[in-house]
């Protein structure tokens, strides 16, 4: 059964805003890795920005439903304190407008396609990628019944207890000198949590290796794990990206900072691979959103996610 990709820059009324030349430059995923360059270049690292945990997930303002994947980091990073977010056709609808000189922030949804090969019976899948643009409730004026900011308990999890609930969880061994995931034994290895200055940085580091963990052939089986030929290979360097970003989804359930570092030269070495791999930063998000929900167990009901599971 084959998947593949395919780019619809088409799919919101939105899109006849003056926004929409920035789609007619380039594909869906050269809007986003662009964005996230610029935030880079800027000193900022958008998976390192973890939403609060007093008004939850970005959302959607009519529909209710939470932003996912990429989407989470490009809306949580521009600041806003309302988590509600809406397009410039949905804004109308609800009889408001967005005010002079606002601008929007892309999104961009997945829809999974099925085919059937006329002579093989062969069936095949594509995920549809469609670029939205939405505006933070607050960039709005006129507005009606707009619902007050208010807490998520669904995503306010104790960092414990979700690694207690991680389903099918490897043995985690305390005690090494470093943090590492070891795919051939299935075993997160760990200091102990004494060594770490706060809690916080105890649990971001270990959320980092339970998102290497989902990869393994009895979980998730990602390719970006099973295939990987080491430091420095692509899978690696991918790899690599999708446990930061597990790290953030999770730290921001558990409502804790994201430490890991924002160096320089972590800057510059990510500034470089996403220069050279326009994909990478959507499909890794695609799947830290899979590995995150992997671990904390949750279940969708076929509602097309921010992104595809998988990007060819």
């Amino acid at each position: 059964m084959n998947t593949q990709i395919k780019i619809n820059t088409e799919g919101s009324g939105l899109l006849s805003h003056p926004e929409k030349a920035d789609v007619k430059r380039g594909s869906v995923y050269e809007v986003i890795t662009d964005r996230i360059i610029s935030m880079l270049e800027a000193g900022t690292v958008p998976w390192q920005k973890p939403w609060t945990v007093t008004t939850g997930l970005p959302r959607n303002l009519v529909s209710q439903k939470p932003y996912r994947g990429m989407n989470v980091f490009l809306l949580h990073a521009t600041s806003y304190e309302s988590p509600f977010w809406l397009t410039f056709r949905q804004a109308k609808e609800l009889g408001g407008t967005v005010k002079k000189g606002e601008k929007s922030c892309p999104v961009i949804f997945g829809k999974r396609q099925e085919t059937e090969d006329e002579i093989t019976g062969e069936k095949s899948h594509y995920t549809v990628l469609r670029l939205y643009h939405v505006f933070n409730a607050s960039q709005c004026d006129g507005l009606k019944n707009i619902p007050a900011p208010a807490a998520a308990p669904a995503t306010v999890n104790a960092a414990e207890d979700i690694v207690a609930l991680m389903p099918k969880r490897p043995e985690i061994k305390h005690g090494l000198a470093k943090a590492f995931y070891s795919p051939g034994v299935d075993i997160v290895a760990m200091p102990d949590r004494a060594r770490f200055d706060t809690e916080a940085g105890y649990y971001a580091t270990l959320f980092h290796e339970l998102t290497h963990a989902t990869g393994h052939a009895s979980r998730l089986n990602r390719p970006t794990l099973t295939e990987s030929a080491g430091f420095g290979s692509n899978p690696y360097c991918r790899e690599k990206l999708v446990a930061e970003l597990g790290a953030a989804f999770l730290c921001g359930h558990a409502g804790i900072e994201n430490t890991f570092q924002n160096s320089a030269a972590y800057l510059q070495n990510w500034l470089e691979v996403l220069q050279n791999d326009n994909k990478l930063i959507v499909q890794a998000a695609a799947q830290a959103q899979k590995a995150a929900d992997f671990i904390l167990g949750t279940k969708f009901d076929g509602t097309p996610a921010s992104e595809p599971a998988a990007v060819d």
